[in-house]
């Protein structure tokens, strides 16, 4: 069966626009594309020195078309999911220059000042990437075959994608038959369908989890990109919706281990991973009683390089689950973990 998804096709090559995002945190989509698509990128347009540098190329709209972009694509994951009234002017200079303009945002680029009209000028498209498919319906809570893996956070742009996206292809490597399922922007860019679950209608949040991970083989692993956070002040709806709807039987928590506070929300501290997975086991066991945790993934790309081995040890030992950072040792430990689980 295939899942009622949403199905990208954007034209490529592709630049990156970053706008003024200053944040890595709210750069995500960017450089989400530019890690997993690099080969398709040539580069990155910025308004200003000050906006955060993605290591790509820096491009004018100009530029980008001269050198064979087709699309520009939003690199923003900033909260409220909007677009600068200082962007527009720079998005549609691009798309009179007949480069397609993508976004994953809340707001549709067609509502945007002049870039309808500058698009059609320029022979351009624009392709919202935030819109769920028609006919959602609610969730029924009943357990379907297949085996499901889910990423959970202790917050928002921690790692659950990129955690997600690797163990996609390191169960592929070992023989396994498993699929990437895209629950945001981001990933839906990435792998070309999912569904945007943040944009649907809160009652129908466990459906749309359920229809994105449809009965399969019992041997068969999805792998489930998270969304925001169980303890997460402004998101956690759809954190709940998705565990929920998803019945995972297992999930791996993703953790930043220089953040403290929710990101956006510096009153509201983080929870701890071992709270984290008493939340998430509480809240799982609903639709699957036998749901686990099955390692834990960090992001130590800030960490020193003396200092990695001893935080993944300290973690492992706090948690009695494999500990790794995705990126950088990949995800084998937790996937042979989950094999003496699930074998």
């Amino acid at each position: 069966m295939t899942p009622p998804s949403v199905v990208i096709e954007f034209s490529t090559p592709f630049a990156v626009f970053l706008g003024d995002i200053t944040s890595e945190t709210f750069a995500k989509t960017g450089l989400g594309l530019i890690r997993w698509r690099p080969g398709e990128c040539v580069g990155q347009v910025r308004l200003s020195a000050a906006t955060y540098d993605a290591g790509v190329p820096d491009l004018t709209a100009a530029n980008a078309r001269s050198q064979g972009a087709r699309s520009l694509i939003v690199g923003s994951a900033a909260v409220g999911g909007g677009v600068p009234d200082a962007w527009v002017p720079a998005l549609c200079d691009a798309a009179r220059a007949g480069l397609d303009i993508v976004a994953g945002l809340h707001v549709r680029l067609a509502s945007l000042p002049g870039l309808a009209a500058a698009a059609e000028q320029g022979g351009a498209r624009l392709i919202d990437v935030r819109v769920p498919p028609a006919g959602i319906p609610v969730g029924t809570g009943i357990k379907r075959p297949g085996r499901r893996i889910l990423t959970v956070g202790t917050d928002c742009a921690c790692g659950k994608k990129y955690t997600a996206l690797q163990l996609t292809e390191d169960l592929r490597r070992r023989g396994y038959a498993a699929t990437f399922r895209a629950t945001g922007q981001t990933g839906i860019m990435i792998a070309g369908r999912g569904i945007p679950i943040d944009a649907v209608v809160a009652d129908f949040v466990t459906g749309a989890a359920e229809q994105l991970s449809p009965a399969a083989d019992p041997s068969h692993w999805d792998v489930i990109e998270g969304q925001g956070g169980l303890f997460h002040p402004g998101y956690l709806q759809v954190s709940v919706g998705l565990l929920v709807g998803s019945q995972p039987d297992a999930f791996v928590v993703c953790h930043d281990p220089l953040r403290t506070h929710v990101a956006g929300w510096p009153t509201f501290p983080l929870p701890t991973i071992p709270q984290l997975v008493e939340r998430t086991m509480q809240l799982g066991r609903l639709t699957n009683p036998g749901i686990r945790c099955v390692g834990v993934a960090l992001n130590t790309s800030r960490i020193p390089a003396h200092e990695r081995a001893a935080l993944l040890a300290h973690h492992a030992e706090q948690t009695g689950l494999p500990c790794v950072d995705p990126l950088i040792d990949g995800t084998d430990a937790i996937v042979e973990h989950l094999e003496g689980l699930f074998s």
